[in-house]
């Protein structure tokens, strides 16, 4: 095993997922279904609406099995540990200054707005440091210490500006929960989580070993879409557990700031945006990893694709969220006016 590669071997028994799972002989999404074939990046396609999965299908080659890189989507993962750990009072809340949790870290001579920093501001991309995503990417990952080099970039706005996404902003709380709780974030997310059904398969960690907050984890498409029906459950699991505080969800979906690229509100690490007139909630992968949550429809999706090709700048992943306006959203409203 290298310094990269944190395969979780923790043993848990899956829960039930959903009430019932088969899919319907006479699937009401079958005209999703076959539109997804024509994307040519899509790899599979997950439908859930009122607890019962309604569509497990795999594209070009993949398979719904097989677990796969989501990426970005990830970042969610950390938000919901966040929430856990503010309920089990091993964080204060959103106010917490960072300065509390990781001042061994900070630079030689650190900029006073360091002080400001909390953990709300990571949470919701308002950090107001130089982004260590898009082109600092490759340069932050080669350093040998990615939460020092995270603290030590410069101030491109105030803590608690504008939104400048960035990796290093959930990274630095994977290492806070690494050590508040002494655990390694993917066994926190296997054990806090796994009641749900949702379990991480693999984890990338840093030069100290924390795992890589919001990167490079593998995990099914299954049991992402886990994830996301625990959202729209309100933190339950099916037979009614509450695993994530329902007004730490609330307080995630609320919209804090927002993407100068889309246009679209951002929460704690939840995009927000409504699909054909509906309010929802959705988490971004490159490549086109995407989980949706659409609460008033009692729905969720998800749906992996190509991890090597990009999808915003080529329109891809517009073009998902129009897949999901167009074909799969409005079933699912009349599938509940019926």
């Amino acid at each position: 095993m290298n310094r990269y590669t944190a395969v979780a071997t923790i043993p848990l028994v899956l829960s039930t997922i959903f009430v019932g799972t088969a899919v319907a002989e006479e699937n009401p999404f079958s005209e999703a279904v076959r539109l997804a074939s024509g994307f040519d990046s899509i790899r599979t396609l997950h439908i859930a609406q009122s607890d019962r999965l309604q569509v497990a299908e795999s594209y070009n080659g993949a398979s719904t099995d097989v677990a796969t890189n989501v990426k970005s989507a990830s970042k969610l993962l950390i938000s919901a540990l966040v929430g856990i750990a503010i309920e089990r009072d091993i964080l204060t809340g959103t106010d917490q200054p960072v300065a509390d949790l990781l001042e061994d870290e900070w630079p030689a001579d650190p900029n006073p707005l360091l002080n400001d920093l909390t953990v709300g501001h990571l949470l919701s991309m308002q950090a107001g440091l130089r982004r260590t995503s898009g082109r600092n990417y490759g340069a932050w990952v080669n350093s040998d210490n990615w939460v020092r080099n995270a603290l030590n970039q410069p101030f491109s706005d105030v803590p608690g500006g504008d939104m400048l996404y960035s990796t290093g902003n959930t990274h630095l709380l994977s290492a806070i929960l690494t050590r508040e709780t002494g655990r390694s974030t993917y066994r926190l997310v296997n054990d806090w989580l796994g009641p749900a059904g949702v379990r991480v398969e693999g984890w990338m960690n840093d030069p100290q070993g924390i795992p890589l907050g919001g990167n490079q984890v593998s995990m099914t498409p299954e049991s992402l879409l886990a994830f996301g029906e625990l959202y729209r459950r309100g933190g339950k699991t099916s037979d009614g557990v509450q695993l994530i505080p329902a007004a730490w969800i609330k307080a995630s979906w609320q919209p804090r700031a927002e993407s100068r690229y889309t246009g679209d509100g951002y929460g704690y690490t939840w995009f927000i945006r409504e699909f054909a007139g509906y309010p929802g909630y959705y988490g971004w992968g490159y490549g086109g990893q995407m989980l949706y949550v659409v609460p008033e429809l009692e729905l969720t999706v998800v749906i992996t694709s190509d991890t090597d090709s990009p999808s915003g700048r080529t329109g891809y992943r517009e073009a998902l969220h129009d897949f999901l306006s167009e074909h799969i959203v409005p079933e699912a409203a009349r599938r509940l006016d019926t």
